[in-house]
């Protein structure tokens, strides 16, 4: 009798704990990552717009603020939802991301900071589908993908075949905007998911050939803009015309140079005030930390993203069911190229693209974005917890 009390005991103290608040079952390491990084990058945003904002240099540091609020409450509201309903919405949240990205290339598209891939909203608002489209192509995939082939457990051809239906609809409207770095995000998240779900090596080889094949094809072509050709011109050597094409990498590099060790403190960088380096506090926002953090401020907002990764990578792993274990692991490989791409730029090994760091860089809809990712993690890493808890 009070054996079986005991274990009737542990087994209501088990239901309790799952019962318990969802907020308290969350990864709090990543959210304290994301928390610093979101601290950092207002921190540089305001350093790096200060000195052009004459008028009222807190505005845009002010408004990342605000754009980090937003993007928590929808962490919090994603976070909340049984991510296995997102199953059955994917199709609507992946019709309205592509309705988003048509919008763009109609009347109702802007143009802003020389990229038209914008849609305004009046009052000072304005939304960038291409960002709002990887979320959705994270969901698309891994709904398609769940259901693996009875016989080999591997994805079905069909499955393949919508994945690779839904990316090419999806980069197509991209690139007609155009915007070569969120098409490149949107590939990777494609290619890592399909591997992720077990598509055979011969695919997966085959695939890359096709890719490869492609990518000549476009440049032999000339389908790429000039100014997107000067860019991989700009990697390969930059000294070549340092005032022109090469001009952003080698400003980059002086200005991540001159930090040393400990960087010239905030808000004393001398390339960031005087705005050698252009769009500082979006997609150069690394440079800024470089030059007043120095090479310890660089690295530990490397090692800041990394902890998120990781934990991504363990939500994942933690997860038994297909579906979720998909999604976190589209996310881990769209967080982890977009990082290392927009370090990679201004650092020299990467072209030049506009790409912003994740939980860093200025950018409402993109921050919104990346804190959705952030609430499906969290989704899933709940109900994970409440099932080891049964």
């Amino acid at each position: 009798m009070i054996q079986q009390s005991a274990v009737r005991s542990r087994s209501f103290a088990k239901r309790a704990v799952g019962r318990g608040s969802p907020i308290r079952k969350m990864d709090g390491l990543m959210l304290l990552a994301i928390a610093a990084l979101s601290v950092i990058g207002t921190l540089l945003v305001w350093s790096s717009t200060r000195s052009w904002m004459s008028v009222q240099p807190t505005a845009l540091a002010k408004k990342h603020v605000l754009n980090i609020l937003i993007g928590v409450a929808l962490l919090g509201a994603v976070a909340m939802i049984d991510y296995r309903r997102l199953r059955t919405a994917a199709p609507v949240v992946f019709g309205a991301a592509l309705i988003g990205l048509l919008l763009v290339i109609t009347p109702m598209g802007a143009t802003i900071n020389g990229h038209h891939s914008w849609i305004t909203l009046g009052g000072g608002f304005a939304v960038q589908p291409a960002e709002l489209a990887k979320p959705a192509l994270v969901l698309i995939l891994a709904r398609s993908l769940a259901k693996p082939a009875e016989r080999t457990g591997r994805p079905r051809l069909i499955s393949v075949a919508l994945c690779l239906a839904a990316t090419g609809i999806t980069t197509m409207l991209v690139m007609l905007e155009p915007d070569l770095g969120t098409t490149m995000v949107l590939l990777v998240i494609t290619g890592g998911t399909l591997i992720l779900a077990g598509l055979r090596k011969r695919w997966v080889a085959l695939f890359l050939l096709l890719g490869g094949a492609a990518a000549a094809a476009v440049w032999s072509l000339g389908l790429l803009k000039p100014y997107q050709v000067a860019r991989f011109t700009a990697l390969i050597n930059p000294a070549s015309d340092p005032r022109g094409v090469g001009y952003n990498s080698t400003q980059a590099l002086v200005a991540i140079g001159s930090g040393e060790l400990f960087g010239k403190g905030l808000f004393h960088g001398g390339q960031t005030t005087g705005r050698f380096v252009p769009e500082q506090h979006t997609d150069f926002i690394f440079t800024v930390a470089g030059e007043e953090l120095g090479f310890v401020g660089s690295v530990s907002v490397v090692l800041l993203l990394g902890v998120v990764l990781l934990r991504a990578v363990r939500i994942a792993r933690q997860c038994d069911d297909r579906f979720g274990s998909l999604i976190a692991g589209g996310i881990v490989c769209w967080f982890a190229f977009q990082s290392f791409v927009n370090v990679g730029m201004t650092i020299g090994i990467m072209p030049i693209t506009g790409i912003p760091l994740p939980f860093v860089s200025y950018g409402g809809t993109a921050m919104f974005a990346n804190m959705m990712a952030v609430g499906m993690l969290q989704a899933i890493r709940i109900r994970a917890y409440d099932r080891r808890s049964v």
